[in-house]
């Protein structure tokens, strides 16, 4: 007697270690799920910023039209004004002296060489306007530079956002082929079925048997949820559902399990709501065929 109670000792004693080793890896798993989505939320943030940046039309790529033009009027109209080749007195003055505004830009009617006596918008020779003119074109130099530089600097974010996407892949196709085996091993039409399994795994060797008991008890727990999800999800709006689907592109299994026990309306009404790529992703879970 003294020998059977202690052999039951120590196998209610290995079934605990059994029952916390199994509730660190749930635990596990959902913290890896978080970090999923929380990943995927990033992803989207980042997409969002390179769509926005890569719109043609920019606010920076106008910026930087807008100053150059700028800069060649203004150098234009220097050398206008300072009559540099008797560009402004001989060749201009007779097309333009009569339009209004305009004819403002021309050089003094008076005698002597084009203006180097004069005072044009605070330049009282040509040296001055020449360094001017390289002051400008320096500061158009520095502009463009910084333009290239913003530029690099976006096509290194969407390499690693693509980088990162086949990552993203990676996990979905291995979601699947892990389902695809679960389904295979415990719940195909010739296997014994998850309680058969639990029988089995709780009669051998515990050391043994405790990766794959911990497996079968949490599907069962699993199936349990996923009932919960299915009442939860049915009863949102098919809109409201497929926006919370849509960021959980970290755990499209869980997705993938959740719409293959809805009714086959509400599935359908969800992923036609969802985005095409995570919807065809899901679609790919659900029916690896």
């Amino acid at each position: 007697m003294a020998e059977k109670s202690k052999e039951q000792l120590e196998k209610e004693a290995e079934k605990k270690r059994i029952k916390e080793e199994k509730k660190k890896l749930i635990a596990e798993q959902k913290n890896q799920r978080k970090e999923a989505k929380k990943k995927a939320k990033e992803l989207a943030a980042q997409e969002d910023e390179l769509d926005e940046d890569e719109e043609p039309g920019g606010l920076p790529v106008f910026l930087v039209t807008i100053l150059i033009i700028v800069v060649w009027l203004a150098i234009l109209a220097v050398l206008v004004k300072l009559d540099v080749g008797g560009i402004g007195s001989n060749i201009l003055r007779p097309l333009l002296k009569d339009v209004p505004v305009i004819n403002r830009i021309l050089p003094d009617d008076t005698p002597g060489v084009g203006g180097d006596s004069d005072n044009v918008d605070g330049y009282t020779n040509l040296k001055d306007a020449v360094i001017q003119i390289r002051s400008l074109e320096q500061q158009l130099e520095n502009v463009q530079s910084q333009k290239l530089s913003e530029d690099d600097e976006l096509a290194q974010l969407k390499a690693e956002v693509e980088r990162l996407k086949t990552f993203e892949n990676q996990q979905v196709e291995f979601e699947r082929i892990r389902t695809e085996f679960y389904q295979e091993v415990i719940y195909s039409e010739k296997g014994p079925g998850a309680d058969e399994y639990r029988k089995y795994y709780e009669e051998i060797d515990p050391t043994n048997a405790q990766f794959l008991y911990s497996q079968v008890v949490q599907e069962e727990e699993l199936s349990q949820e996923i009932t919960d999800y299915v009442a939860a999800y049915s009863a949102m709006k098919p809109k409201d559902a497929a926006d919370i689907f849509n960021t959980m592109t970290g755990d499209l299994n869980l997705v993938a399990k959740i719409l293959e026990n809805m009714e086959s309306d509400a599935r359908g009404k969800i992923l036609a709501e969802m985005d095409e790529e995570t919807a065809a992703k899901v679609t790919k879970i659900m029916d690896p065929d």
